[in-house]
């Protein structure tokens, strides 16, 4: 009974949460993946946990489904035919982005390689994840290459921490410093500026109406059977790499299931996998006991740093060799570093509603290329 209650509490607590974040506006600018985190981990530091028996497993479950349930719900709403509709330089600063990106994380690894991390290509693999598709790869990637989860935590704790300085340079002065060098934004292409999404707005909202529920209950639904194809691969593969495999071709399914028309009409289906994604945000933080912080986190604190803004000023050397302007450049970055949320936000500090359009389609983009970069990275720095 108490560990029908444990799920419980995991599954149904997200409601609670995306409820307060749409009544209190500061929870809102906070985030929910944010105050899922902090719960999460009040709850595994408090001392309830261990007075459940069978916890360990009950938490080990709900981290082993969420994430390859979470994915195929997040792309069934993209639409990959609209990439090739973005304007060139905006497919052109994703390139660099991702590119500068992959050097920072790769230099750091380097750099950070003898100061006592733990399976730093791990590490790595999750910040490639991170900074090209935001925290739904982090996890997925976490997932699959079975990563420590202490590592993790200190990755995300840290990530939010240098963020908030990332996101008041961006949404400050960086403007005007990038523009000493880069060209300004040239409006030629106004239709883009119509991307239909409302700022302010909660997309959450509704979520659990009658008129959404029997769509999102097929969602789910086709997510369990991408899940199902994913998990035969486990009978195929070697056991060191079954995790990963996994990932990579619920994402690959994910991205195709988005090409069935009636997949894609599905309304919130998206924002049911970022649901999936609160509760293992609260699961995985409730695991994590950073009593342990000592140097090692310092370094991968060093370590995030030095990909936030090392990324930004390779992506900017590599703007001005290309002559991209600096609001696409801004927005590109940021849609790398931070999420699809916060690019709205970023826009309206520059003055720019055309670049909406630029920033959300890499966002999403950076969804679907993340699990593949930060897995495929991690393989690669492991056999050096």
């Amino acid at each position: 009974m108490a560990k029908i209650l444990l799920v419980l509490f995991f599954v149904l607590s997200p409601l609670l949460i995306l409820r307060l974040c749409h009544r209190y506006s500061f929870l809102n600018r906070i985030g929910a993946v944010v105050v899922a985190y902090v719960i999460g981990f009040i709850i595994g530091n408090i001392g309830v946990l261990p007075m459940i028996e069978g916890h360990v497993v009950v938490l080990e479950l709900l981290t082993t489904l969420t994430i390859p349930l979470a994915i195929p719900l997040l792309l069934f709403s993209m639409d990959i035919r609209n990439w090739t509709q973005i304007a060139g330089k905006t497919m052109l600063s994703l390139v660099l982005a991702l590119t500068a990106v992959v050097i920072a994380v790769f230099a750091g690894f380097f750099i950070f390689r003898n100061q006592g991390i733990e399976s730093l290509w791990d590490v790595s693999g999750m910040m490639v994840g991170l900074y090209t598709g935001s925290t739904p790869n982090l996890a997925s990637i976490q997932t699959a290459l079975g990563a420590d989860e202490t590592n993790y935590m200190i990755i995300v704790t840290y990530d939010l921490f240098i963020g908030a300085f990332h996101l008041l340079f961006v949404m400050t002065i960086a403007q005007r410093l990038f523009l000493r060098f880069l060209p300004a934004y040239s409006y030629i292409d106004r239709a883009t500026g119509n991307t239909g999404v409302e700022a302010g707005g909660d997309p959450y909202w509704g979520l659990m109406s009658k008129g959404t529920m029997i769509p999102l209950i097929k969602a789910f639904l086709a997510s369990v059977v991408i899940f199902g194809i994913g998990g035969a691969a486990t009978l195929i593969v070697p056991a060191s790499s079954q995790m990963a495999v996994v990932i990579l071709i619920i994402t690959t399914l994910g991205i195709v299931a988005s090409l069935v028309p009636a997949i894609k009409r599905i309304e919130k289906s998206f924002e049911l996998g970022m649901y999936l994604i609160l509760v293992f945000c609260m699961v995985i933080s409730s695991r994590a006991d950073l009593r342990n912080i000592d140097f090692v986190a310092v370094m991968i604190a060093a370590y995030v740093a030095l990909v936030v803004f090392g990324s930004m000023a390779i992506q900017a050397l590599l703007s001005w060799i290309f002559k991209i302007d600096a609001d696409t450049y801004i927005i590109t970055s940021t849609a790398m570093i931070t999420n699809p949320a916060v690019v709205l936000a970023v826009a309206g500090s520059l003055r720019n509603r055309e670049i909406v359009f630029s920033g959300l389609s890499v966002a999403i983009i950076g969804l679907a290329v993340g699990n593949y970069l930060g897995i495929f990275m991690a393989w690669f720095l492991a056999r050096l």
